[in-house]
């Protein structure tokens, strides 16, 4: 049975980068799975991708020698179990701001004793070249874990979600983290307050001896947060890479026309 990279990378302290696939296109797909990132994580929490669609990206991914993660819709023992038997090799869990979220989550990826999984399904096995006996021995020491902390409320829990047995590494979005901290006003927290949250973070996790990250836009932000001590970095998403693409030949065959940003990710 293969072994997971990503998680080898993170105990070693070594950063590792990714991307971000939002639009669920399999030829795109293909194409980054084989381009050199450390993972790829497909967003079911924010996309309209199906299960199966999921599943052949997954297979996708795998097949390409990358390790394919997902970032499910919520953090409950139905959606973790169906990315994981459809194939995924790690989940990113949105909004934990709990202990007891991150315990749910945690559990609903790990077989018994360890956690609550159920056993069942042979697609799981395929995308780790194993027999399904195999895979049920060895699922729980080779499946990533990794918790979002996306809120103040999260933050101010940090160290105690952070040392919780299974919890691999810890991501920032940093765009719910600063819509959270927005005041009763409505108004937006200054960068400070914003990237003072962010340290909070990689403190906590450096304390804990837990790895931190966050979605980079850039890859000189991505080069800085791995100088922090940040190791699980997504750099931009599919879609980004193809919108700031078509704005670069826009502004360049049509300068001054005015070319539409439609990727935050």
């Amino acid at each position: 049975m293969k072994t997971n990279p990503v998680k080898t990378k993170l105990r070693q302290g070594k950063p590792t980068f990714g991307t971000w696939l939002s639009l669920g296109n399999l030829h795109a797909t293909r194409v980054l799975a084989r381009m050199g990132f450390d993972w790829l994580t497909l967003d079911l929490e924010h996309s309209a991708i199906d299960w199966a669609h999921a599943a052949t990206i997954f297979a996708a991914v795998a097949d390409a020698g990358c390790v394919p993660l997902v970032r499910v819709p919520e953090g409950d023992h139905y959606c973790i179990k169906r990315v994981l038997d459809a194939g995924a090799w790690g989940i990113v869990v949105p909004m934990v701001d709990t202990v007891h979220e991150a315990r749910v989550a945690i559990a609903a990826a790990k077989y018994p004793p360890q956690g609550t999984r159920s056993v069942g399904g042979g697609m799981h096995s395929l995308n780790f070249a194993a027999a399904a006996g195999d895979y049920y021995e060895r699922a729980n020491d080779e499946i990533l874990v990794v918790l979002q902390t996306e809120s103040p409320t999260g933050v101010e829990n940090a160290e105690e979600i952070y040392s919780l047995p299974g919890c691999d590494a810890i991501f920032v979005g940093p765009n719910d983290l600063r819509f959270q901290m927005r005041g009763p006003d409505g108004a937006m927290p200054t960068p400070e307050a914003h990237e003072d949250m962010i340290r909070r973070v990689i403190a906590a996790g450096k304390k804990v001896g837990t790895p931190t990250g966050i979605h980079a836009m850039t890859p000189e932000e991505a080069l800085r947060r791995a100088g922090q001590g940040m190791q699980f970095i997504a750099v931009a998403s599919d879609l980004r890479m193809l919108t700031e693409s078509a704005k670069q030949i826009l502004e360049a065959v049509r300068p001054g026309g005015g070319a539409h940003d439609l990727a935050r990710y």
